[in-house]
C-alpha cells in the first residue's frame, strides 16, 4: 500500500510536468494501461498513455503559465481525491471556449488511483466549466 506521502510525490510530479508542457514527463507518471478520464472532454475515457498523450497534445497549446495550487487532498488505500485551483492564461481554446490569452482560473477534482510502483492507474478529472465560460465570455 502507497503512503498519502508516495501519492503526494508522483501527484506533484505529474502536476510539475503539466505546468512546464512536458507531455513525456506527465505520460512517465502514469501506467502503461492508465485509465484517462476529463470528464465531458470529447471523446470520452481513453486507455492507455496513447490516449491520455492525446488530451495533453491537445490541451496544453490553449493554456499557459499554468500553475496549481492544492487546496485539499484526501486519502484512501492507494488513491487520493485532489482539489486544486488551476491559475494561467488562455492563449488558445481550453475546453472550446475562446480564451484570447486572458487570466484564467478554476478548480480541479482529480480522483486518482495508483498502482503498486507508484505511477497513476486511473485519472478521472473534474473541472469548473461555468467558471471558465464566466471568465471567457465572447465579445
Amino acid at each position: 500500500m502507497l503512503s498519502p506521502a508516495d501519492m503526494d510525490r508522483t501527484m506533484d510530479e505529474h502536476f510539475r510536468f503539466e505546468a512546464l508542457d512536458d507531455i513525456d514527463g506527465v505520460v512517465s507518471t502514469l501506467t502503461e494501461d492508465v485509465e484517462h478520464d476529463v470528464v465531458g472532454f470529447p471523446g470520452g475515457p481513453t486507455h492507455g498513455r496513447d490516449g491520455a498523450r492525446k488530451f495533453y497534445e491537445a490541451t496544453f497549446p490553449d493554456l499557459a503559465d499554468g500553475r496549481v495550487e492544492t487546496v485539499c487532498r484526501l486519502y484512501g488505500e492507494n488513491f487520493l481525491v485532489d482539489e486544486s485551483l488551476w491559475s494561467g492564461r488562455a492563449p488558445g481554446t481550453p475546453f472550446g471556449v475562446v480564451g484570447r490569452d486572458r487570466p484564467l482560473a478554476f478548480r480541479l477534482l482529480h480522483i486518482v488511483e495508483f498502482a503498486g510502483d507508484g505511477r497513476i492507474s486511473r485519472e478521472n478529472v473534474w473541472l469548473d466549466l461555468a467558471a471558465i465560460q464566466q471568465q471567457l465570455p465572447a465579445i
